[in-house]
């Protein structure tokens, strides 16, 4: 069914189907292009309201993505998509149109640009701001080869505020390197951009800036603003600015969602609105009538609960006040919440010098992206025993952004850091509890890791109580053989357990807090219990397994230890519930491992 739709749009938007690669692309006359532009918009719309995906970045560079493949020699010319949601129109160019449905889907293609999917993709982007980086790098080795390739970084106005794409520029602007940098500037990223540069950009706009340009006062050729939906002045400023030596920058106005009416109104909603009907935009209905809470709306309206009490708590997010939910402090508190734009580094140790003074800055950043700030965790935070709350968000698989957006290290990357309290909550009462505990007071940092997605219970504001640090419960009593898991990942190891036909054999302990361990629950687990395994939906290098392994070896136990959690490798994207069928980490998968560890020591 869905092919043949894809049949119907390509069949109808005659141009789009002789357009296999930008060969063919350079082969249209100018006249043309706007009716391919209007038949990928469609293109792209039909596919995405069905299987879903980023839309309203992609839709606003339509015409950009055309007239750079049409005036550049790509591949030999080097193109950077900063994030890459943006990217699926020049996907669509370069060779993946009969397989772009597969987008996002387990063995389909990426959401993002894949240096290993297409040498079109010449280099692999997930998170933002480094496009300018790497096509500098690139730049600066084709002129050392002396080869004569154009290199094209395309970065939004959210993203360029970031201190990796300034540091870039600075450099930048003291080579003699064929660099063009495109901003794209819709005011937006994932929510509307943010800071002194965003003002900057509106007044450039507006024709009201009277400071000096800040991009020509770092040596770059400044052409712009022009309107980016308006293929003949982009081909025709790309031609001019590729006969320019040295580095250059073209600001184009864009409208992110351009070509569908709710995408354009609806910008925040419709950056990845899931399933919604191709003609009108409506979105397809979502039923979570009497349903369990998203684990950010949990922070988010616990968040506000508490500072309605304490009037020292702060709310910090790099550029995720939706994604996170944040947004309901930032409506409540303005004053004490913060948007602080795609500067990671930035709001790590500005939660840390906060806490120099005595504010209790609770700092929401996705898994993933802290990764992007650990240097600052490291020294700004944890070096000097400053009591800052991380809030990691979309910790463990989360499903179709895949591997750049996964956040699987976060376990590891913390356990080795000293003065650094790791607890994962199993619920959703849990995390309100956490958070009501951490804002009591604390003496050291502390990291607070949940998943993506909807938790497990639905009457879950309930008063709050403290947890005691450094300690874990026993959920079941078994003889034969422990199970210790943290986080979420409890339930699914009960539901193996129950599964499983020697349910009584098997003991299941919530470690909750990987750093400290509960050494006693430890102690009692290992001379009860005849085999040990963690489960973590983390790696299984550097985490719980680890530091459970690490704890027998210390103590001379005797005991076999199965470590499950992600494998040593990238994972791939898909849904959620997929990829952890693929780690062996679903209920029925555990249950098939579980039961034969039970064998193996009953007939041992």
């Amino acid at each position: 069914m869905f092919k043949d739709i894809m049949y119907f749009y390509m069949v109808k938007n005659g141009l789009l189907n002789n357009i296999e690669t930008p060969e063919d692309l350079r082969c249209l006359k100018t006249s043309q292009l706007n009716q391919l532009a209007k038949e990928l918009r469609e293109f792209i719309i039909s596919i995405v309201s069905v299987k879903e995906g980023h839309l309203g970045a992609s839709l606003g560079v339509i015409e950009l993505t055309i007239a750079i493949h049409y005036v550049f020699n790509t591949p030999k010319d080097l193109l950077i998509w900063d994030v890459g949601h943006q990217a699926y129109g020049h996907k669509i160019l370069t060779g993946r149109k009969n397989e772009f449905h597969t987008n996002r889907q387990l063995h389909g293609l990426s959401g993002f640009p894949k240096r290993s999917e297409s040498v079109y993709d010449t280099f692999g982007v997930g998170h933002s701001s480094t496009s300018i980086s790497a096509a500098l790098g690139m730049a600066i080795a084709s002129k050392l080869k002396g080869e004569n390739r154009q290199h094209i970084a395309v970065i939004g106005d959210a993203s360029i505020a970031s201190g990796m794409a300034f540091e870039a520029m600075n450099h930048a602007g003291v080579t003699n390197t064929n660099l063009l940098i495109i901003l794209n500037d819709n005011a937006i990223g994932i929510d509307p951009s943010v800071g002194a540069l965003k003002e900057y950009l509106t007044n450039v706009k507006q024709g009201t800036q009277q400071r000096e340009n800040i991009f020509e006062a770092l040596n770059f050729e400044y052409s712009g603003p022009i309107d980016g939906h308006d293929l003949k002045a982009l081909i025709t400023e790309l031609e001019r600015l590729k006969n320019i030596d040295g580095p250059k920058f073209l600001h184009i106005i864009t409208t992110k969602g351009k070509g569908l009416k709710s995408a354009e109104e609806n910008q925040v909603v419709y950056h990845a609105p899931g399933k919604f009907d191709a003609k009108t935009g409506k979105l397809a209905s979502v039923s979570t009538k009497d349903g369990p809470p998203k684990y950010q709306d949990v922070f988010g309206h616990t968040i506000v609960e508490l500072a309605e009490k304490n009037d020292k708590i702060i709310g910090i997010t790099p550029a995720m006040p939706t994604g996170s939910s944040l947004k309901y402090m930032m409506a409540r508190f303005p004053e004490r919440a913060f948007d602080v734009g795609i500067a990671e580094q930035h709001a790590v140790t500005l939660a840390a010098g906060m806490a120099t003074q005595g504010l209790i800055p609770f700092c929401n950043i996705y898994s993933t992206f802290l990764q992007r700030a650990y240097d600052q965790v490291i020294h700004d935070v944890a070096l000097q025993k400053l009591p800052v709350i991380f809030c990691l968000d979309r910790a463990g698989l989360v499903g179709q952004d895949g591997a750049t957006h996964h956040g699987v290290f976060d376990l590891a990357f913390l356990n080795c850091i000293p003065n650094l309290t790791i607890f994962a909550p199993r619920n959703e009462i849990e995390l309100r509890n956490i958070m009501y505990t951490a804002q009591l007071g604390l003496e050291l940092p502390l990291a607070i890791r949940y998943p993506r997605g909807r938790g497990h219970i639905t009457a879950w504001q309930k008063p709050f109580s403290t947890i005691p640090f450094g300690k874990g419960e026993r959920l079941k009593e078994g003889h034969d053989l422990a199970v210790i898991s943290i986080g979420t990942m409890a339930h699914t190891v009960s539901d193996a357990i129950a599964k499983s036909e020697y349910a009584d054999a098997i003991g299941h302990y919530d470690i909750r807090f990987l750093k400290p361990l509960d050494e006693t629950l430890l102690h009692y687990i290992f001379k009860r219990y005849k085999h040990i395994v963690t489960v973590e939906d983390g790696t299984i290098i550097g985490g719980l397994g680890s530091s459970v392994t690490t704890f027998s070896n210390t103590h001379e136990y005797p005991q076999s230890i199965t470590v499950l959690g992600i494998e040593d490798k990238f994972v791939q994207h898909g849904t959620t519930l997929e990829l952890m069928e693929l780690q062996g980490l679903d209920a029925l998968s555990l249950q098939s491992k579980l039961d034969a560890l039970i064998l193996r020591l009953n007939n041992g």
